[in-house]
């Protein structure tokens, strides 16, 4: 869920995500404009076309899938000692 920006809160799933830049790229949001000129392959894509445009991992948040809502992570340890998120508002591992 995005909880900042022009998609603010709007859900979609993560398509990938660029560790060293800290931005993912969510399907279907942060929608931007862009002028395609036409190629020798497809010379038919010319004009205005839409893409997502990556958001920063600040400006979002995952949503939890027992209740719907968006939740905080933290990491613990599980019972067989490594480690793993859990939701911070429920206290169930993820």
């Amino acid at each position: 869920m995005v909880i900042a920006g022009d998609s603010k809160s709007k859900s979609g799933i993560v398509k990938s995500v660029d560790r060293e830049k800290n931005r993912a790229l969510v399907e279907g949001l942060n929608l931007v404009t862009k002028h395609v000129k036409p190629s020798t392959q497809d010379p038919q894509a010319a004009g205005l076309v839409k893409i997502e445009s990556p958001i920063h991992l600040s400006n979002l948040m995952l949503v939890e899938p027992a209740t719907g809502k968006p939740t905080r992570i933290g990491r613990k340890l599980n019972e067989k000692g490594k480690l793993q998120r859990f939701s911070k508002t429920t206290q169930k591992f993820i």
